[in-house]
């Protein structure tokens, strides 16, 4: 009862009363039927490959200054370790690909072998993601592995967002290569 209560209330006043709610199956399909397909393309893929050649082998220090580096230019103007991710083509190709979804896709990005961000449509709050379950519970969990994780407010978006993250295979090997989380807009599956 209290359940139902929550989702046919508007989404700020459920979130009000409650810190997370589960994401709509209709989230879960909307990724299968219309992401799937190109979040598998060989140019995401071999993005991926890429990265994790230049940071394999990058020591938790590394990837702790490189993490620092991202969040301390968040929001700033001099940002040439963000810019440098936000100017691959793959991170036009995912901007591109949250402009097609009418609003339904918030963000998109991608994350290496280690967490760290490959590309993104939009600035990300930090570089490295590897420390939180969109990453352990996908690319940790194996091939095929998805994570839908509940919808919450998201600062960096400013929308009441569930995220679907998604393991990354390279389809030569069978090797899992890196992960992708979808952020989506909750009011839009409602």
């Amino acid at each position: 009862m209290f359940r139902k209560i929550l989702l046919s209330a508007p989404l700020v006043l459920a979130a009000s009363i409650a810190q997370a709610v589960d994401a709509p199956p209709a989230m879960r399909a909307f990724v299968d039927s219309n992401v799937m397909d190109w979040a598998m393309s060989p140019d995401v893929i071999s993005a991926v490959i890429e990265q994790n050649a230049v940071t394999a082998g990058a020591s938790e220090a590394q990837i702790i200054e490189w993490d620092n580096t991202w969040r301390a230019q968040v929001g700033v103007t001099d940002q040439p370790f963000i810019s440098e991710v936000m100017g691959r083509d793959l991170s036009a190709f995912l901007k591109q690909k949250v402009a097609d979804s009418g609003g339904r896709i918030t963000e998109i990005f991608v994350m290496d072998a280690l967490g760290l961000n490959v590309a993104a449509s939009d600035i990300t709050s930090d570089y490295w993601q590897g420390d939180e379950d969109k990453y352990s519970k996908s690319y940790g969990a194996g091939s095929g592995a998805v994570f839908v994780d509940a919808i919450e407010f998201d600062e960096s978006s400013q929308t009441y967002q569930g995220q679907i993250s998604v393991s990354l295979t390279d389809p030569e090997t069978g090797e899992v290569v890196g992960a992708m989380t979808i952020g989506l807009n909750a009011e839009a599956f409602f």
